[in-house]
């Protein structure tokens, strides 16, 4: 009897150690000797079970495995904090103490939840999708139901099972009508959103955007959270852009980008504006439009400038060359004016610099076109990083090419626009040497 109180107490030291190392918030650096401590108690755990001999019913000894709620609610503490750190393998000793043993019910049902969660976030989805069906199926009437229907959902949709994470998503909603509604309501209120707004998503991602779009309208007349109404409203907009409904998106798109000016989607959503209004023949609309995404307020930029940044090149590069290449050099010149405008990075400062003098050598500005090309090569250097050097040899050969060029038109305005020059040829026809070295010299036009 004795023996078994020690070994007893000595099993509840580790738990407890599991515990204070919870409380102490172990920092990062320690997770290693934490995970090592959770192993050395399972692994002392067991062979102390193993070594009391089988109780007989006389005796009737107490439960030596069995945990108390403090012990076994330090360890479901321990083992999330360890899955937030990504110590998997220690977080899931944590766990597992629990649900071997005799724990109280509520810190068992902690223990399977965030051992699912833990696979989950792992990668192991059918793990984490089994473990869920399980606690189902075990407390079909807990409180913590919509939880793991809602996780169980999100499980399979990564595990491609669509048509299960979406019903999965409707039971989420049926289960919260069955719950008290005096205890936790508006948990249970947001959890039925969210699974309406997983359902959204799921036709979103499969590609059924008809469904898609009307679930995620709908959400957007919902008492929802500014940021997820804003998100609906934008999901709703890009699916009628996907299902090549341009003139439903222009329209969804104005009153997103009109109704929430600040949200993280308003590049993007600036974006498939412009290429909708080119897709519906509106070349001057999609011009206005991606000017605007070029020339947006610093305030909005700074927010989040990569996010702008790529959006901003992106649909600039891709109308101007559009623009281009259709002949429409005006408009082409306007936009990569902006995008030159954007960075003083020379990567791209310079790409969209050369574009420049491209389009004012097609408009037959030359000197414009001259200073352009020269502008390309001072902004280079004399020794041009690798990734530009092909543009500054090619702005070289551009602009001798536009000094040939301008010699040439000066020489055949000379040739024929002179009152001397047509008298000369009605008096008597000259002679090449009487023209000059330049006649006989000068490329072919």
């Amino acid at each position: 009897m004795i023996l078994r109180s020690a070994t007893l107490s000595t099993l509840r030291r580790c738990c407890f150690a599991a515990t204070l190392l919870l409380l102490a918030r172990v920092p990062l650096w320690a997770a290693e000797e934490s995970s090592a401590e959770v192993q050395a108690a399972s692994d002392y755990a067991a062979p102390a079970a193993e070594s009391v001999a089988e109780p007989t019913a006389a005796s009737a000894p107490e439960d030596l495995s069995q945990l108390t709620e403090r012990e076994s609610q330090g360890l479901v503490n321990l083992g999330n904090s360890l899955t937030e750190r990504g110590d998997f393998d220690a977080a899931e000793i944590a766990f597992r103490q629990v649900l071997n043993q005799k724990a109280p019910l509520a810190e068992t049902k902690s223990a399977l939840l965030g051992l699912a969660k833990m696979h989950r976030k792992q990668g192991a989805l059918t793990k984490a999708a089994a473990i869920y069906e399980k606690y189902l199926k075990e407390y079909p009437s807990d409180e913590r139901v919509p939880d793991a229907l809602l996780d169980l959902g999100r499980t399979l949709r990564a595990m491609g099972a669509t048509k299960l994470a979406i019903a999965r998503f409707y039971n989420v909603i049926n289960s919260t009508l069955k719950l008290p509604s005096e205890d936790g309501f508006e948990h249970y209120q947001l959890l039925a959103k969210t699974a309406q707004f997983e359902v959204a998503e799921t036709y979103f991602q499969v590609g059924d955007f008809a469904e898609a779009t009307k679930f995620f309208s709908r959400l957007r007349m919902l008492d929802l959270a500014p940021s997820d109404r804003a998100r609906a409203h934008f999901k709703s907009a890009y699916s009628q852009y996907l299902l090549s409904d341009h003139e439903s998106a222009v329209t969804t798109l104005r009153a997103f980008l009109e109704q929430w000016p600040s949200d993280e989607n308003v590049p993007e959503a600036r974006y498939l504006l412009s290429v909708s209004l080119r897709n519906l023949k509106r070349p001057q609309d999609a011009l206005v439009a991606t000017l605007e995404l070029l020339r947006a307020e610093q305030a909005h930029v700074d927010a989040d400038p990569k996010r702008w940044a790529y959006w901003q090149r992106r649909t600039g590069n891709q109308l101007a060359n559009e623009f281009f290449s259709s002949g429409d050099i005006a408009n082409a010149l306007h936009i990569y004016q902006a995008l030159a405008a954007l960075t003083p990075e020379l990567a791209w400062k310079i790409p969209a610099t050369y574009q420049v003098g491209l389009c004012l050598e097609r408009l037959g500005d030359i000197a414009r076109a001259s200073a352009t090309f020269r502008e390309v090569i001072q902004l280079a250097g004399p020794n041009p990083s690798p990734e530009i050097a092909d543009l500054v040899l090619m702005a070289e050969t551009r602009l001798a090419h536009v000094a040939w060029r301008d010699k040439v038109d000066n020489q055949v305005s000379i040739l024929f626009d002179t009152t001397t020059g047509q008298k000369t040829a009605v008096a008597a026809p000259p002679t090449n040497d009487d023209l000059g070295s330049d006649t006989t010299t000068s490329p072919a036009l």
